[in-house]
């Protein structure tokens, strides 16, 4: 019967690292391909009610959102407790809607100008006057299409 001997230590060979670089870029720009930033930081309190039917919204580049609710712990000293408007990232009067629905039209194409819609994010708390008032500031500056955003986020129930 043959015998086997041992012909000393084994090594065990090196892992090629050559590919990683490659694919640590590639992983790289694969999450700042699908990564989006928030546009505004919001800066009122926004308990969205839920609804029973909604729309999915299918281009969110032809939306421009007003966040209406009582201002953040952080702004309450400088605002109030009153419930505010948001445009983007400040407070506004009811007065500078019809500047703000000007600019989001600018920013648009010639073809999109007439599919801009408005989305209100609106608290649950919020008394319905200033939502009333923020309607007819944008009835005003010709913005009627309107939407209502609900609890589910990529759905807004449409009126």
């Amino acid at each position: 019967m043959a015998r086997f001997v041992k012909t000393g230590k084994k090594t065990i060979k090196a892992i090629s690292t050559s590919s990683l670089p490659d694919i640590v870029f590639m992983i790289l720009f694969f999450f700042m391909a699908v990564t989006t930033m928030r546009e505004t930081d919001v800066m009122v309190t926004v308990r969205i009610p839920e609804a029973t039917e909604g729309k999915v919204l299918e281009k969110k580049s032809l939306a421009s959102f007003i966040y209406i609710g009582e201002p953040l712990e952080s702004f309450q000293a400088l605002y109030g407790k009153e419930p505010k408007i948001q445009l983007n990232d400040s407070f506004k009067e009811l007065a500078d809607i019809q500047d703000f629905i000007a600019q989001e039209r600018e920013q648009l194409n010639e073809a999109d100008k007439a599919k801009m819609l408005v989305v209100l994010k609106i608290d649950r708390d919020t008394k319905m006057g200033i939502v009333t008032d923020v309607k007819q500031a944008l009835r005003r500056a010709s913005a009627l299409k309107i939407m209502y955003a609900n609890t589910n986020v990529d759905k807004i129930t449409s009126f």
